[in-house]
């Protein structure tokens, strides 16, 4: 009785082992290594093309915000602006400085 048990794990594994050696020998062969490819190709477009509709939906959202605020108007929700004019020095001792950084 374990030889028969033994025999037949030996066969199965090797029915397995044989499917497995099969299968990786077409997929080294042109048209395995072209359907792989493909799946590859149409996998990534479905990624691109999800990408696409996130970001389209992004901007849809995000352009019917700014749609509410412009409606609204209100003063507290509106930007304002104020104009910050530089300071005018002479060229001659401007040209001998260095900029100075923002903050400093």
């Amino acid at each position: 009785m374990r030889r028969l048990f033994w025999f037949g794990a030996g066969v199965a594994a090797g029915v397995a082992l044989a499917r497995k050696l099969n299968e990786t020998a077409r997929k080294a062969t042109p048209s395995g290594m072209a359907e792989q490819l493909g799946g590859a190709v149409r996998e990534l477009a479905g990624a691109v093309g999800s990408f696409g509709a996130e970001v389209r939906a992004g901007m849809q959202e995000r352009e019917q915000e700014l749609h509410d605020v412009v409606e609204r108007g209100s003063a507290a929700d509106t930007v304002q602006f104020r104009r910050i004019d530089a300071p005018v020095a002479d060229e001659g001792a401007a040209s001998g400085r260095r900029a100075r950084r923002a903050g400093r």
